[in-house]
């Protein structure tokens, strides 16, 4: 019994990865120390909603996605070792995003029609479902940019589409040109794909754990539900399908059913 615990410290540290930054804020990524990995790991949810836990340097954490809408103050998460539950806080610090106005000259892509309405509703329903994913697979969660090209719009920005408030940029936009490769940012399973109203044509990843990936606006899809990714592998390529001012990539992370700043998990790829 003695050799049990180095072996469980070894087995661990083949599954250690590199952490996203900790940002408690709203749209970021929160940290959570969860103990020395000398055991199995710990199960942690926040509410109903089950959350990503990972070893790094032999430690367990638990990474809570954060709402953009979320006000300063604390989140509780609880966190389950074999037959103890003990509940732990987290600290919501405060982050303002800037403004941004897009001119969009496809007048239906602002303001849809009934039928258009109807299908984005249908479409709704299926990417939601694609979010709310949890396997069981230790994500990687150290992630590569997934196309080559500068950073142009960044996560949370408040937007308004020919003067009319919509939702904050829930992602993060690679400015390159039509035919640019997009390539999988880590080790992934293909949740889906499809030709979306404001998305274009799209390709959802599920990493584990909670941990999806979407890359929208593709001019081409070269995967298929179901099928492994690995690392750099190709995904397709940017295009300008969807509700856009011009091609470019489009790259959403999704954790715990909560978008998140994808630059988060860049940082992880370069320590």
């Amino acid at each position: 019994m003695k050799r049990l615990a180095p072996l469980l410290l070894l087995a661990s540290a083949l599954h250690a990865f590199a952490l996203p930054q900790n940002a408690p804020v709203p749209g970021g990524v929160a940290v959570i120390d969860l103990g020395p990995a000398t055991q199995s790991a710990p199960t942690a949810r926040w509410g109903e909603q089950a959350l990503a836990v990972v070893n790094e340097r032999g430690r367990w954490f638990a990474l809570l996605g954060i709402p953009l809408d979320t006000l300063p103050g604390e989140l509780e998460i609880r966190v389950n070792k074999g037959s103890v539950s003990e509940p732990k806080t987290v600290a919501i610090g405060i982050r303002n995003y800037p403004e941004q106005r897009l001119t969009i000259k496809d007048k239906r892509k602002v303001e849809p029609s009934p039928e258009d309405i109807a299908r984005i509703e249908r479409e709704q329903k299926i990417t939601e479902a694609v979010k709310k994913r949890f396997s069981e697979t230790i994500p990687d969660t150290a992630l590569d940019q997934p196309s080559p090209g500068p950073l142009s719009s960044r996560f949370g920005l408040r937007r308004f589409f020919n003067g009319q408030p919509r939702n904050p940029h829930a992602g993060l936009d690679v400015a390159a040109g039509t035919g640019t490769p997009v390539h999988a940012p880590s080790d992934a399973v293909v949740a889906n794909t499809g030709d979306y109203f404001f998305n274009g044509n799209t390709v959802f990843l599920d990493h584990g754990q909670g941990l999806i990936t979407a890359y929208m606006h593709l001019s081409r899809v070269d995967v298929r539900p179901g099928q492994t990714v690995r690392r750099g592998e190709p995904l397709g390529a940017i295009g300008a399908t969807g509700r856009v001012t011009g091609p470019h990539l489009h790259w959403a992370v999704i954790l715990n059913n909560t978008p998140v700043d994808p630059e988060l998990f860049l940082s992880a790829r370069r320590k």
